[in-house]
């Protein structure tokens, strides 16, 4: 190695045991219990004992608390990490009752999936703006052995870079978009999930874990800028609805121009087509009802 570097890693990877099932073990436990009552009630009943029996006695009760020692259960999605004085000798996953050499030591740890809802947390969006986001997250371990021993606690691990990730996402997008020109964290719920669940499976592979599915259960302007954002999101759909507004305004004032001219129903000067087109865009564009006014004199 070489002077000043930091020392890598010695990732682990999940192989499995050589265990042994437990009920043709318990098989043999009870022909031994049998052998051992046998020789001890025969001795026992005789005037003159055995000798050798009492050894039967003796090394069928040796024999059988060893095999005693070493039986273990294991439920549907759980697996057993098995060790042999620290080393990492394999990853038993085979369900009900096992068995292994009592020196041998085993820890279990559930595979099954694991749903976790993070806590909500503060996040300046990409343009600057306080947020608050929360995710829930679906996760389960694949690799038992960097789970166990790669990480110092694999689920304080899992909710620590939930919430880095999440704090990434939420800086990497803004919050809202009135122009739908963006990837916002607010109108692209898909995109952003999956984002998420990406930068998620990157961070937790160190510690075998994957993630099923992922997504955000809580997005909100922070509370100090809540009434200011509400009414800048109020201010811009007054304006784009204005706009849309105007643009049909003058598709139909510049339809009904076209329409009186081609059918030669009047025909008007540029005097009073203009006053013709604001009289329409008044009556278009404003936000009461108008009141008609008839005209009984001439057109002029």
């Amino acid at each position: 190695m070489v002077e000043g570097t930091t020392p890598a890693l010695n990732r682990s990877n999940e192989r499995r045991a050589n265990t042994q099932s437990g009920y043709l073990m318990l098989l043999i436990w009870l022909a031994l219990l049998g052998v051992a009552a046998w020789a001890l009630i025969t001795n026992i009943n005789t005037d003159m004992q055995v000798v050798w029996k009492w050894i039967v006695v003796g090394a069928a009760a040796t024999v059988g608390t060893l095999i005693l020692c070493g039986f273990y259960l294991i439920n549907p999605n759980e697996a057993a990490a098995i060790q042999l004085f620290g080393a990492y000798k394999g990853t038993d996953r085979e369900e009900g009752l096992r068995w292994i050499l009592p020196w041998l030591s085993r820890k279990k740890i559930a595979v099954r999936a694991n749903n976790v809802i993070s806590d909500k947390i503060k996040v300046n969006d990409l343009r600057g703006n306080p947020i608050e986001m929360a995710a829930q997250v679906v996760w389960r371990v694949t690799d038992t052995a960097q789970a166990l021993f790669d990480v110092d606690d694999y689920k304080e691990f899992v909710m620590a870079q939930i919430e880095a990730a999440v704090r990434s996402i939420g800086s990497r997008y803004p919050y809202d978009d009135i122009e739908h020109q963006e990837v916002t964290l607010r109108g692209n719920h898909d995109e952003v999930g999956v984002e998420l669940r990406k930068a998620l499976i990157e961070r937790l592979s160190v510690a075998g874990i994957t993630v099923d599915e992922c997504g955000l259960t809580h997005l909100a302007y922070a509370q100090e800028i809540a009434g200011a954002m509400l009414r800048r999101q109020q201010a811009e759909a007054v304006i784009s609805a204005r706009k849309k507004l105007v643009e049909g305004a003058v598709t139909m004032v510049e339809m009904a121009l076209n329409l009186l001219s081609e059918k030669g129903v009047v025909e008007l000067d540029d005097e009073r087509k203009a006053a013709m087109v604001s009289n329409l865009m008044v009556v278009l564009c404003g936000e009461r009802d108008t009141q008609p006014v008839v005209n009984a004199g001439s057109l002029y």
